[in-house]
C-alpha cells in the first residue's frame, strides 16, 4: 500500500500531460454552472409577476430566459464532463501501463509471497473502481463542488441572511463526513484485501483442480473458497450498513438547512426586506443544493474505494522504486554489478541439433526467468558465492556458509536429498530470493532460470518464443526450435509456427512445453543458465529427450544444474553435494566416486537401482 504522499506525487506526475485538457474542462463546467444559476431568480421573478399582476408577455419573456439558461447549462456541461472524463481515463491508462511494467519488475520472491490473487485483484477490481471514479465520480464531484460554491454566492447576492441560514446544515454535514471517513477507509481497505484473498484461493483451486480431485479434497478446498468469499461478503454488507447510516444523517442536515432558509425568508418578507419571489429564489437555491451536496458527500464513498485501489496500484510502483533495471531489489548483501550489456544484436550460440524422441507425458506448465547484471569484459569467474546464508523465516536457516565459484563455461551439478536446499540455492543465485547472509555475484552477466514448471504463453507459437527476444527473425526462431528438436513437430501443427498455443489453444505435451522453454533460453542467450530439475516432469522417455536438449541448449554457457538424475551429475564438470543446507562434498564425478562419501553412496545406490 502506497502512502498518501506517494499517491499524491504519482497523481501529479500523471496530471502533467493532461493539464490543458483539465483546465478547459473546468472552465466549461464553471460556465455551465453560472448559466444554471439563473433559473431560481427567473422562477422567483415569475412568482413576483404573478403576485403583482404582471403582464403575460413579461412572464413569456422570463420563460424564454429559463429555456436559454437550460441550454446554456447543458451544452458546456456536456463538453466539460466529456473532457474531464477523457483526461481522467488517459491518466488511468498511464497508471495501468506503469502498474504492469512495475509488476513485471517486482522481485519474484515478493510476487510468490503475495500470490496470484493479489496482483489479479489489483489489476481488475482496483482498476475497475478507479476507472468508475474517473469516468463518473470525478466529473460529478467537480460539477457538484462548483455548483455548491456558486449557489452559495448567489444566495448571498439575494440577501446575506439567506447564506447564514443555509450554513446551519454545514456542521451536521461536516460531522457526518468525518464520522464516515474514519470508518470507511479501513473498512474498504480490509474489503479489498479480503477480495484479493478470495481470488487467490479461487485461482489456486482452479489451477490445481486435477490434484484436488485426485486426493479427494474438493470439499475442503470448496469450504476454503466459501470461507474467503463469505468474509468478503460480510465486509461488503458492513459497508452497505455504513452507507445507510451516512445518508440518514445527510437527510437531517437537509431538513435543518431548508427549515432555516424558509424561516428566514418568512421573516424577511414580513419585514418587507425582500419580495416573495426573492424568498422563493433563495429556497429554490438551497433546494437545488440537495443533489450536489449529496453527490459531493456521497462521492466521498466512491473516493474511499478509489483511493484504496489507487494506493494499492501506486504501492506496486513504489515497491520497484528501489529496484534495479534487472528486477533485483537493492541489497547490501549482493555484490554490485556493472550495467547490463546490450543483447539486441547478439546471435544464439551455435548448437548442434539432436535426434527427436516422442514425449508421452502432459502437464499444466509454468515458467520463471530472471535477468541480472553483466560485465563488459570477460570475467575470471562466472558466478561467485561467498558465505551465503538464507532463511525463509528468521531462525529457520535453509542455507548456511555456502562458498562456490563457477568458472566461465563450466557446468556444475547440484545433488542432494529432498529438502537439502538445492532449489533454494538455485533461486538465490538466480536472484529470485535475496541472501540473508553473504554475497552472490554474477560478473558473467545475465542469468536465466529454467524450472520443471514451465509456462506456455497464450498466443502464436512464434510469439511465445519471441518473448525471450522480441527482435528475433523467423530464421532465428526456427533455428532455436531446430536446436531443441522441436522444429519437426512445430511444423506439423495446424498453422505451423502461427498456431495458437497456451490457454484456449493447441495443447502441448510436457516435453514439448519444456522444449519451448529451452528454445527461449537459446534466443535469450544468457551467459549463465540455471536448470532446476528442468527435465523432471516429462516422464522417462521425455526426460531422456530433454536431457539431450538441455545438453545442446547449454553448449557454450556457464550452467548450474539441479539434477534429479545422476546421469546429469556424471556429465557435469563438477558436482556439489548439499545436505541440510551445507556443501558436504565437492569435486568431479570421478573424484567423488573414487572415495567414500555421500555422493559415492548416492551413485552406488542409484547404479544398483538402474
Amino acid at each position: 500500500m502506497a502512502t498518501g504522499r506517494q499517491t499524491l506525487a504519482e497523481l501529479r506526475r500523471l496530471l502533467g500531460p493532461q493539464r490543458a485538457r483539465m483546465a478547459a474542462a473546468v472552465a466549461l463546467l464553471i460556465a455551465a454552472t453560472v448559466a444554471g444559476l439563473v433559473t431560481p431568480p427567473l422562477l422567483g421573478r415569475i412568482v413576483d409577476l404573478a403576485s403583482t399582476g404582471g403582464s403575460t408577455g413579461a412572464i413569456v419573456v422570463t420563460g424564454i430566459g429559463l429555456v436559454a439558461g437550460a441550454l446554456g447549462e447543458a451544452v458546456p456541461a456536456g463538453f466539460g464532463v466529456a473532457l474531464l472524463a477523457q483526461g481522467a481515463e488517459s491518466m488511468l491508462a498511464r497508471l495501468r501501463e506503469r502498474f504492469v511494467d512495475s509488476a513485471l519488475r517486482l522481485p519474484l520472491e515478493q510476487v510468490e509471497r503475495a500470490g496470484a490473487g493479489d496482483l489479479t485483484s489489483r489489476v481488475t477490481n482496483d482498476v475497475a473502481a478507479i476507472a468508475e471514479a474517473a469516468r463518473g465520480a470525478l466529473p460529478e464531484f467537480t460539477r457538484a463542488m462548483l455548483t455548491i460554491g456558486l449557489t452559495l454566492a448567489g444566495m448571498a447576492v439575494l440577501d446575506w441572511r439567506f447564506l447564514i441560514a443555509a450554513l446551519v446544515a454545514v456542521p451536521v454535514q461536516v460531522y457526518t463526513v468525518r464520522w464516515y471517513a474514519r470508518r470507511a477507509g479501513p473498512l474498504y481497505a480490509a474489503q479489498r484485501v479480503a477480495v484479493a484473498a478470495q481470488q487467490h484461493h479461487l485461482l489456486a483451486t482452479i489451477e490445481g483442480a486435477r490434484t484436488i480431485r485426485a486426493f479427494r479434497i474438493a470439499d475442503e478446498h470448496g469450504n476454503r473458497v466459501a470461507t474467503r468469499s463469505q468474509q468478503a461478503v460480510d465486509l461488503l454488507l458492513r459497508a452497505v450498513a455504513l452507507q445507510t447510516r451516512f445518508y440518514a444523517r445527510l437527510h437531517v442536515a437537509e431538513f435543518a438547512g431548508l427549515a432555516a432558509v424558509l424561516t428566514t425568508g418568512f421573516f424577511l418578507v414580513r419585514a418587507d426586506a425582500v419580495s416573495i419571489g426573492t424568498a422563493t429564489a433563495a429556497a429554490l437555491y438551497f433546494h437545488g443544493l440537495f443533489n450536489p451536496i449529496n453527490v459531493a458527500l456521497a462521492l466521498v464513498d466512491d473516493a474511499q474505494v478509489a483511493a484504496s485501489g489507487l494506493n494499492r496500484l501506486v504501492g506496486v510502483a513504489a515497491l520497484t522504486a528501489a529496484t534495479s533495471r534487472s528486477g533485483r531489489p537493492a541489497s547490501p548483501r549482493r555484490a554490485d554489478r556493472p550495467a547490463p550489456t546490450d543483447t539486441a544484436d547478439r546471435s544464439p550460440r551455435p548448437i548442434l541439433p539432436t535426434a527427436a524422441e516422442p514425449a508421452t507425458a502432459s502437464s499444466q506448465p509454468r515458467a520463471a526467468a530472471h535477468g541480472s547484471r553483466s560485465a563488459a569484459t570477460a570475467p575470471e569467474a562466472a558466478v561467485v558465492v561467498r558465505g551465503l546464508g538464507f532463511a525463509y523465516r528468521e531462525g529457520r536457516t535453509v542455507l548456511s556458509d555456502i562458498d562456490l565459484t563457477i568458472a566461465p563455461g563450466e557446468r556444475v551439478a547440484v545433488v542432494g536429498s529432498t529438502g537439502a536446499g538445492k532449489t533454494t540455492l538455485a533461486k538465490v543465485i538466480a536472484g529470485v530470493h535475496e541472501p540473508t547472509a553473504g554475497t552472490v555475484d554474477v560478473p558473467a552477466g545475465e542469468v536465466a532460470l529454467l524450472t520443471q514448471e514451465v509456462h506456455v504463453f497464450a498466443g502464436p507459437l512464434a510469439e511465445d518464443l519471441r518473448l525471450a527476444r522480441p527482435d528475433a527473425t523467423d530464421d532465428q526462431v526456427r533455428a532455436a526450435l531446430a536446436a531443441v528438436d522441436a522444429l519437426t513437430w512445430a511444423d506439423k501443427l495446424p498453422d505451423g509456427l502461427a498456431t495458437e498455443v497456451g490457454a484456449g489453444g493447441h495443447t502441448l505435451t510436457a516435453a514439448q512445453a519444456q522444449q519451448l522453454a529451452f528454445a527461449r533460453l537459446i534466443l535469450a542467450d544468457p551467459p549463465v543458465a540455471i536448470l532446476d530439475e528442468a527435465t523432471a516432469e516429462a516422464g522417462s522417455a521425455g526426460a531422456r529427450l530433454l536431457e539431450r536438449v538441455a545438453e545442446a541448449a547449454l553448449a557454450g554457457r556457464t550452467a548450474l544444474i539441479v539434477a534429479h538424475r545422476l546421469t546429469q551429475a556424471a556429465s557435469a564438470d563438477r558436482v556439489v553435494v548439499l545436505d541440510a543446507g551445507r556443501i558436504v562434498d565437492l569435486g568431479t564425478h570421478a573424484e567423488l566416486t573414487s572415495r567414500p562419501g555421500p555422493y559415492a553412496t548416492l551413485w552406488e545406490a542409484w547404479s544398483a537401482h538402474r
